[in-house]
């Protein structure tokens, strides 16, 4: 399930996983796997300090919130609408609240998904940027603080809420925090990612 989360742009906005089958993620009307969120933190994590960063993500782009969908009507099983609805059409939440867990698996329904969120949403390119300082950086149009930014890694590193089934945590999400503890980048400075 998405949380909110606070930005410097616009306030609180929702970011996190909205379907246990699949690794996306949603920042507010941003979608992008979590496979590419963890390789983006890789890439930051090779700045040494008071280094900046500019580069790109590629982010699917929903502008309509009726062409996301109703997350809580899907939840529910009661409105499908939208790409949260066909998504959920296919993989529905499950009958049994204990099986409501984030599954490490979930980077293989890339291909499904994809062509799924094709029929909603542009691919485009979005300016990553940190300036030298390292406190604070934006995604697009969101700014961030270092310690609001950190939070969205821990919620990856977590599963989001439910968390990793079982508190298996895929390869990839493994990685990014062994990128992140080797780093010398001040973005990262205070982040603890314990199991």
């Amino acid at each position: 399930m998405p949380l909110a989360f606070k930005s410097l742009s616009h306030g609180t906005i929702a970011f996190g996983f909205f379907n246990i089958e699949s690794d996306m993620l949603l920042l507010d009307r941003f979608f992008f796997f979590s496979t590419a969120f963890c390789g983006y933190m890789g890439d930051i994590s090779a700045c040494g300090p008071h280094e900046s960063k500019r580069s790109h993500w590629d982010v699917y782009h929903i502008p309509d919130p009726e062409r996301i969908g109703d997350l809580m009507g899907a939840i529910h099983g009661v409105r499908f609408t939208g790409f949260i609805g066909e998504l959920y059409g296919k993989y529905p939440f499950p009958r049994n609240e204990s099986e409501f867990r984030q599954k490490p698996e979930g980077f293989r329904t890339h291909a499904i998904v994809e062509a799924m969120i094709d029929k909603y949403a542009k691919c485009s390119k979005v300016p990553f940027t940190m300036g030298e300082s390292q406190d604070e950086v934006t995604i697009g149009p969101y700014r961030f603080s270092r310690s609001s930014f950190q939070e969205l890694i821990r919620y990856v590193w977590q599963g989001g809420y439910p968390r990793w089934k079982d508190e298996r945590r895929p390869d990839y999400v493994l990685a990014m925090k062994e990128h992140i503890d080797q780093s010398r980048c001040s973005l990262f400075q205070g982040l603890n990612l314990s199991f």
